[in-house]
Formats: structure tokens, C-alpha cells, sequence
């Protein structure tokens, strides 16, 4: 189960720290206002009243373990800002893996890049619903919504599927999901195996169809179930 801390809960940090939780993953809320903490206490593993510039106090609740860090700090006024950005250079030496940071604009994002978030946020332009899949399910490059639940992704094929075939996989037993095509893309590997160095489509993958690293595959499933994909 991956680990999840949410720093900041005004209106996007709290949405996205229930939509990861509902989502399965073990989640951190944290926040200076001890009513926002009040609020959420119940719909995540952990809900913490703390000033996250205040690197022991995060190391306490075991927030240097978790695997991403999401930095939603409303910056409405310098203090704000401030306390983002020194949050991210704790999260940063603390060894966090992932860190994003929310910013209200674009000069805010650069600041975080140049002190070490791995990417920037802007909730103007995206919604946290969207923001927690992406997180929940990185190794799925985009998705389209076909019904309430459920869609048709695009999802890189991991290490783990290199040199199976479709049987051996057993997508749809393990998974519950259906594998639509496959796209493969020329490269090095091609040329070393002697297969056609010009992208395919394999709109119709068979049973011993082969699966390679890199393949682009089109798996049509609830969200749920393409969240649970292997991603590595």
C-alpha cells in the first residue's frame, strides 16, 4: 500500500487527501488549524495538527516514510507562501521520494521546482479527483471515461509483463480488466530481436501474443481495478 502525506487542508488539499483514501492508500492529513483536522479525522488513516516547517515534528509522524508528499499550503498571503516552500526543502532533505507542490501561479511553481518539488500543481487548471489517480496510478499515461467508474486507459507495459503473453498474464483473472490493443513502438530492442523497426497496432492482442517492456497497452476496467495495475 502506498503512503500518502497531504499538507494543507483547505479545499483542494482535503479533497484530494479523502479521494486518495478512498482509493485505498494510507494517508497523512496535515494542518495548523486544528478544526480542518477535526474534519477529516475520520476519513483518513491519520489527521495531524502540526506546523510542517517544523522538520522533527514531521519525522514524529512518521511522514519522512511515506512515499509522496503533497504540499497544499494556501499561499494567499507571504506567510503562506513561505511556510510551502520550507516545508518542501524539509520533505526534501527528509529523503521523501515525491514531492508536488500546489502553487496559486506560475512564478510560484518555478520556486518549488528550484527547491525540489518533482512537479507543480495548479488547481486552477486541474482537479484534485484528477490529481489523486494520477498519484494513486502513475504508470497510467492518460484515460478516458467511458462510464461512471470505468474507462479506457493508456497504460506503459511494466517490467514485470517483459516477454509474457497475453495467457500468461491473465489480465481479466487478476486484475478484472479487459486488454482492448496493443501499441508498440520501434526501437532498439526491435532491431536486436528482428522485429519491425515501424510502430504497430495489434488491435486484436491473441492468447500468445507477446508482451514487451514499453508496449503502450489500451485495458478498458473500472478505475479501481486499472489503479491496481502493477507498476513496475
Amino acid at each position: 500500500m502506498r503512503r500518502f502525506a497531504v499538507i494543507g487542508l483547505g479545499r483542494f488539499g482535503k479533497k484530494l487527501a479523502i479521494a486518495l483514501a478512498m482509493s485505498g492508500a494510507e494517508v497523512i492529513a496535515i494542518d495548523k488549524n486544528r478544526d480542518e483536522v477535526e474534519l477529516i479525522r475520520d476519513q483518513v488513516s491519520l489527521a495531524v495538527r502540526l506546523d510542517s516547517t517544523d522538520e522533527e515534528s514531521l519525522k514524529a509522524q512518521g511522514v519522512d516514510k511515506v512515499d509522496v508528499a503533497i504540499i497544499s499550503i494556501g499561499q494567499g498571503t507571504g506567510r503562506g507562501f513561505e511556510s510551502a516552500v520550507l516545508t518542501v526543502v524539509n520533505l526534501k532533505q527528509m529523503g521523501v521520494k515525491q514531492i508536488y507542490a500546489r502553487a496559486e501561479d506560475l512564478i510560484a511553481g518555478q520556486v518549488f521546482e528550484k527547491v525540489g518539488a518533482a512537479e507543480v500543481i495548479y488547481p486552477e487548471i486541474e482537479s484534485a479527483q484528477r490529481w489523486a489517480y494520477k498519484l494513486i496510478a502513475p504508470q497510467i499515461d492518460e484515460k478516458i471515461d467511458f462510464a461512471p467508474g470505468y474507462s479506457l486507459a493508456s497504460v506503459k507495459a511494466p517490467v514485470s509483463f517483459e516477454g509474457k503473453t497475453v495467457m500468461e498474464l491473465q489480465l481479466r483473472q487478476k486484475y478484472n480488466v479487459n486488454l482492448v490493443s496493443i501499441k508498440r513502438t520501434a526501437g532498439a530492442k526491435d532491431k536486436k530481436e528482428g522485429r519491425s523497426e515501424k510502430d504497430s497496432i495489434i488491435n486484436v492482442p491473441m492468447p500468445n501474443t507477446v508482451i514487451y517492456e514499453g508496449d503502450i497497452l489500451m485495458i478498458a476496467g473500472s478505475d479501481a481495478d486499472l489503479a491496481s495495475l502493477p507498476q513496475e
